[in-house]
């Protein structure tokens, strides 16, 4: 009878091999179950952790990274009670790996060390050239892609040694997806076409949808709308016979992308849709915040500025809770990323915005630009600069709501009048809340014209009370305005424009910041506007 059980064992596992790759994960994951529950029921333990890294692979290819960490888990946990070495290394990379696309980068590393150390002691020669292509995937992250194709280089080496086809076409594509980054995209054609070839012959149908997903991304960057099409075509194809929600989520991004660039942004708008709710189903965070970014330069190319900036904000908070979990090693680089389309999104908005009198858009560029240099000047660097240029674009955007008539009117102001200008700060505030920045640049809106001595207004703040980012764009706001030619004076010169400020510190600027400025524009920084932020 144990004879009889052990073939429908081995028979059952054939099959399973056989349905996963050919890419029917149903029957495959109903074959690994059922000799799994065979072995386990008649003691043979020494099969499960192998069974149960089969089955949490499957999961992990449709997206079901909780579903594949508690299978590999569990395959962790039969190797070490049965005392094999080989397989709890390979569950410690398998669990690494889950970890890695869950974006758990706090514990990625320490769980590769412990399948590296394992592997070399258990002289797993395939394991540890898994291990060397997953270290490869991290440089890759860490934007270090020189180390990370050194690694995939020896991975694919010691994988071609073993005869291991199938693993070598995954570093093949791997190879590629470094190359797309690079923008070398010769390179990138040639690693795609050798993963395509080799996992077209052994018929792994995740390969071929993962090979044909990344083409799609390189023909777009390529501007090849047609193979683009033709590559998503296939993967989609692929993804919905595997079932896979997570490859469907990518597909859809990119048709969405492809509608984009074709000019069809209906059709573009529906498939980013359908890739969020995959995206969001699958709880795949970094997906997520990447089709909000893709769905925010839909908006860009309709002109619809608002929309896209509330995508960005919903994309920009992802990174950022993602970071604020250590989960991401490339968290940074992807939120700079969205902080440059942000930018360009408000630059959008503003000149799209009807101004009146003499103030316009060009205006708003000079404040930003010095607003930054006197920020920096007092220590703000990085991503808050890059902020606080966004608030010096938007800090006056309340003028909109103010009739024309009023503000272009030649003569002096009725009382009622002059308290309708004195709203716009208010008003500022309240249709920049409506954007829902990630960063607070609200302050920036609502007291550029409180004083340094209380006079100001909506909310009498004086000195340290008032926000730095409010008291530095007032100070960029007056330069740029005095050195700016109106409809009733030319303008005045640096020199000055700084007396007449002058006159205001302690008064109405802060004078600290001002004298700061001073000597920034003395040694002649101020006349060269800092334009590679655009």
């Amino acid at each position: 009878m144990a004879t009889v059980i052990k073939v429908n064992v081995s028979a059952l596992i054939d099959a399973a091999r056989e349905a996963e790759r050919v890419g029917d994960w149903d029957e495959a994951l109903a074959g690994y179950s059922e000799a799994l529950s065979h072995v386990c029921a008649n003691g043979d333990g020494r099969r499960a952790p192998e069974l149960l890294r089969w089955i949490g692979r499957i999961h992990f290819e449709r997206g079901d990274y909780e579903g594949a960490l508690e299978a590999f888990q569990a395959s962790l946990a039969k190797a070490q009670a049965s005392g094999q070495r080989e397989p709890v290394a390979a569950a410690l990379n398998c669990m690494a790996v889950v970890q890695q696309f869950r974006g758990r980068m706090d514990l990625v590393e320490p769980l590769y060390a412990q399948a590296a150390q394992v592997a070399d002691e258990a002289g797993d020669q395939k394991l540890g050239a898994m291990v060397h292509q997953n270290l490869g995937t991290l440089a890759n992250m860490r934007g270090d892609l020189a180390l990370a194709l050194q690694r995939y280089q020896s991975a694919l080496e010691r994988f071609r040694r073993l005869g291991d086809e199938r693993t070598a076409a995954r570093v093949l594509n791997n190879m590629g997806m470094l190359h797309v980054d690079a923008a070398q995209w010769g390179e990138a054609e040639m690693c795609f076409t050798s993963a395509f070839e080799l996992a077209q012959r052994l018929g792994d149908a995740g390969t071929l949808a993962k090979v044909q997903i990344n083409r799609t991304e390189l023909a777009l960057k390529r501007q090849d709308f047609e193979g683009a099409r033709a590559c998503c075509d296939q993967a989609y194809k692929i993804y919905s016979r595997l079932g896979s929600e997570s490859g469907l989520a990518e597909a859809y991004k990119f048709y969405g992308a492809l509608y984009r660039e074709t000019g069809n942004s209906q059709l573009a708008h529906t498939h980013m849709t359908l890739a969020l709710k995959l995206a969001q189903v699958c709880g795949d965070p970094l997906l997520e915040a990447e089709i909000e970014n893709e769905r925010a330069l839909v908006y860009m190319k309709d002109g619809r500025h608002r929309e896209a900036l509330r995508c960005l904000n919903r994309g920009h908070a992802l990174f950022r809770e993602l970071r604020a979990r250590r989960d991401l090693l490339d968290v940074e680089r992807r939120l700079d990323h969205v902080e440059k389309i942000y930018l360009r999104v408000v630059q959008m908005l503003e000149r799209d915005t009807p101004w009146a009198g003499d103030v316009t858009p060009d205006h708003y560029e000079r404040v930003a630009d010095y607003a930054c240099m006197l920020a920096q000047a007092v220590g703000l660097n990085g991503r808050d600069l890059t902020w606080l240029r966004i608030g010096a674009l938007l800090y006056d955007i309340g003028r909109t709501a103010i009739p024309p008539e009023v503000l272009n009117k030649p003569g002096p102001l009725t009382t009622g009048e002059w308290e309708l200008v004195q709203r716009h700060p208010e008003l500022g505030d309240e249709m920049v809340a409506e954007l829902d920045p990630p960063w607070d640049i609200r302050p920036m809106a609502r007291y550029h014209h409180e004083h340094w001595d209380g006079s100001g207004y909506p909310d009498g703040l004086s000195g340290e009370a008032i926000p730095l980012a409010a008291r530095i764009v007032s100070v960029a706001d007056i330069y740029a305005a005095l050195t700016a030619p109106r409809s009733f004076r030319p303008p005045f010169s640096p020199r000055d424009a700084l007396h007449i400020m002058e006159r205001d510190a302690g008064r109405v600027l802060d004078p600290e910041l001002f004298q700061t400025f001073r000597s920034l524009v003395h040694d002649g920084h101020a006349e060269v506007p800092a334009l590679a932020w655009n």
